[in-house]
């Protein structure tokens, strides 16, 4: 899945001015050769924006026809083993001297005003950090208790004064790059109180849910090129949103009506979220991907996509559309083992499984008799039957090896059917989709389970998870 949003982003231009070009001139006397990178955060990684060489003097020019959009740059020296960071906003023309005995003191970069900020924090980290640091060891290796107070107290001391710091240019400089940078970095401190109750811990939630975004907009592309903003972001709807699709929809349409008027975040935010659900962790979540698709993508407001990406997105839509938890399953007008007309919809049971299977499919011999013994065992006494599909490309060649399958393994109790392939050539000759797409049929065996008005309970499960999700339905009747 990974692998698809990737290459949504890898093929989608940024939307920049062409207005002015930039130049990142490096100099670094201690490399006389070697290439050189322009590099930018964006995740969990360094983009590269270009490269070049260095001269004999230790220098090397970046140029570019088109404004860098801002955020956090790195030059990395020849060799890779050594970075720089440092900020782009609106100036383009940027100098950084680099001395690489002396990283932290002797880098200098002119050009940019942000980078000032940038630097002072640097520098005080480098600092405060090594102290925090030796506080922390110091009070781990303390034989005495009189040690670990003085170095407790120092270490929270130390680590005030830093945070203190922080705080003061998030107040003092609310819209730099610096600001952005330390509020995608902040994390929401929780009122001061001990817990006691189940309450108490939801109210936790709610005030952490509700003050995680505080400093950030989703109108100031800047907060994308940072190493923060999408672990941040992944972690939100995958750790504090609810799972449920419809609270996502609700999450997911609020921040995109915010970065509309930032066409950069807004892109990345649809990209990002396309990409979780078109493929979803939890069953019932690809209902966000499918309004996605509805909302923003059919409705033509992804237009850096090119033709192949919407045709993907397309297909795998319209393979979800019919078969969302909660929607009635589609009939499905089949033939029996004796040929007559067995449609889903004659099945009468508290719960029908819809099994698609392939009697050539390895998996399928392994798991259909186990479906089986499990259906003797216990669901059919709970009212349960098995509507069961040949799904296969050559049906008509594979009857025979279908009806032998069926009868050496005394699958007569379930209601076995098919579809001639006259039947599947009249369908696509009238226009009607197969049940291939109205039920997202990949592979096999494929499971659902629908309840007593044929509505889909449960996609796509093993037969252990229909057991564990049939027990937890008859549990809740009986109560």
């Amino acid at each position: 899945m990974k692998q698809f949003f990737f290459f949504l982003m890898a093929s989608v231009p940024c939307i920049t001015s062409s207005a002015q070009e930039f130049k990142v001139i490096l100099k670094v006397p201690q490399y006389k050769t070697g290439v050189a990178y322009l590099t930018y955060h964006m995740g969990k990684n360094l983009n590269v924006e270009d490269s070049a060489a260095v001269n004999n003097s230790g220098v090397a020019v970046f140029t570019g026809k088109r404004k860098l959009p801002p955020g956090i740059y790195a030059v990395v020296m020849p060799g890779k083993r050594i970075t720089v960071d440092f900020f782009v906003d609106k100036e383009q023309v940027i100098s950084i001297s680099v001395d690489t005995t002396d990283l932290v003191n002797k880098t200098i970069v002119t050009g940019s005003k942000e980078n000032v900020l940038f630097q002072q924090y640097y520098q005080y980290i480098a600092v405060k950090g090594k102290l925090i640091e030796s506080e922390r060891q110091a009070y781990l290796q303390s034989t005495t208790k009189k040690d670990s107070t003085l170095h407790e107290s120092n270490y929270l001391k130390y680590n005030k004064e830093l945070n203190d710091f922080r705080e003061g240019i998030t107040t003092n400089h609310p819209k730099s790059m610096m600001a952005v940078l330390l509020n995608a970095m902040k994390e929401p401190q929780l009122p001061a109180k001990k817990m006691q109750s189940r309450t108490d811990s939801l109210e936790n939630y709610y005030y952490y849910k509700a003050h995680y975004w505080d400093g950030i907009t989703f109108m100031d592309e800047r907060i994308l090129r940072t190493p923060f903003f999408l672990p941040k972001f992944e972690k939100y709807y995958r750790e504090i949103v609810a799972p449920q699709s419809d609270s996502i929809i609700k999450e997911a349409d609020y921040q995109l009506l915010l970065a509309r008027s930032s066409p950069e975040v807004y892109k990345f935010l649809l990209n990002w979220l396309t990409d979780e659900y078109i493929n979803p962790k939890y069953m019932g979540q690809d209902a966000i991907f499918v309004h996605l698709f509805e909302k923003y993508h059919s409705k033509g407001l992804t237009g850096w996509l090119n033709e192949k990406q919407m045709e993907s997105i397309s297909r795998r839509a319209y393979m979800l559309m019919a078969n969302l938890i909660g929607l009635k399953a589609a009939d499905l007008e089949m033939l029996d083992t004796s040929g007559k007309p067995s449609p889903l919809y004659q099945v009468k049971a508290d719960y029908t499984i819809v099994c698609f299977w392939d009697p050539t499919c390895g998996h399928c011999k392994e798991e259909l008799p186990r479906l089986d013994s499990i259906y003797r065992a216990s669901w059919k006494d709970h009212g349960v039957k098995i509507y069961a599909v040949l799904s296969a490309d050559s049906k008509e060649d594979l009857k025979a090896e279908w009806l032998k399958y069926i009868r050496e393994h005394n699958l007569g109790d379930w209601t076995n059917v098919y579809q001639t392939k006259e039947m599947e050539t009249a369908g696509y000759a009238a226009q009607k989709p197969g049940y291939r797409q109205l039920y997202d049929i990949t592979l096999t065996p494929t499971l659902y389970l629908l309840d007593n008005e044929k509505r889909i309970i449960g996609k796509k499960l093993s037969w252990q998870q229909l057991d564990d999700l049939l027990k937890v339905k008859w549990n809740a009747t009986t109560k």
